[in-house]
């Protein structure tokens, strides 16, 4: 019965896809062999087993992947809807493309915290701070007289050494 039904479907001139009623997984497995053994397209549509169906497609008919997307949606096939798609879809990529070519924002934040905080650190604040600094010219060195201690390293390690024989000597 199927083969009678691609046969028919491929005999008829002015039909580039034929859909057919809900079948068992059986019966599409074997509408899908019958569809390659005689050179078409056949897809499978539907969410539940019992309302999946079969769709065979001449091959000079082939779906697109737009229109395979709408049958999976549940909706039907409308040419005109999918050319308005696909024109609003290159508006958006011009846009985007425009976008890019005019160059990435400039970096850092869209305000200026200064402006914020102006009535607690006033307009001149930091300006008169950085004319008052001055730079710590012994940055970095410390005073002899600040260190804690004044041993070499080589009076440090004697008097370590000493120590330890020390308690060396007491435990014996």
């Amino acid at each position: 019965q199927m083969e009678q039904e691609v046969s028919q479907f491929i005999q008829a001139t002015g039909e580039p896809r034929r859909r057919f009623q809900p079948m068992s997984k059986i019966e599409r497995s074997i509408l899908h062999d019958v569809a390659e053994v005689a050179g078409l397209t056949s897809f499978s549509f539907g969410d539940d087993e019992d309302s999946r169906y079969v769709m065979v497609f001449k091959k000079e008919f082939a779906p697109s992947d737009e229109e395979l997307e709408a049958y999976r949606r549940g909706e039907e096939w409308d040419p005109a809807r999918a050319e308005e798609r696909r024109r609003l879809r290159e508006l958006a990529a011009q846009q985007e493309e425009a976008e890019l070519e005019s160059g990435p924002a400039p970096p850092g934040p869209p305000n200026d915290y200064k402006d914020k905080y102006r009535h607690l650190i006033g307009c001149e604040a930091a300006k008169a701070a950085a004319r008052t600094m001055e730079a710590n010219k012994a940055y970095g060195c410390v005073p002899v007289a600040n260190k804690r201690d004044t041993r070499s390293i080589e009076e440090a390690m004697n008097e370590i050494r000493a120590k330890k024989r020390l308690r060396q000597a007491e435990d014996e």
